[in-house]
């Protein structure tokens, strides 16, 4: 079953969210994943979002978002985007 990283974060550096970007999309393709929405300027419908930068990552299982997250070529590039754009990711299981 599909399970998709949901990363939320306020750009704070955008140098380094820059040298994050560079490396991180390599660290995609080998676990099949797949970009399906990227914003930094969200239609806010409902309550109040802290956050200006979304992003959601589809990936075949829970297990490959996990794989990816631990991989050694996403961690050395993890530290610059929690640097850059601190907030949140998280792995949800889909649905069917």
């Amino acid at each position: 079953m599909a399970a998709y990283v949901l990363a939320q974060g306020r750009v704070e550096d955008r140098e380094k969210l820059n040298q994050y970007l560079a490396g991180a999309g390599a660290t995609l393709a080998p676990h099949n994943a797949k970009v399906l929405a990227f914003t930094e300027d969200p239609e806010v419908v409902e309550g109040e979002v802290p956050n200006n930068r979304f992003v959601l990552i589809e990936f075949p299982d829970v297990e490959m978002a996990r794989a990816w997250y631990n991989s050694d070529g996403y961690a050395a590039v993890r530290g610059l985007r929690i640097e850059s754009t601190p907030g949140t990711l998280v792995i949800l299981e889909g649905m069917g």
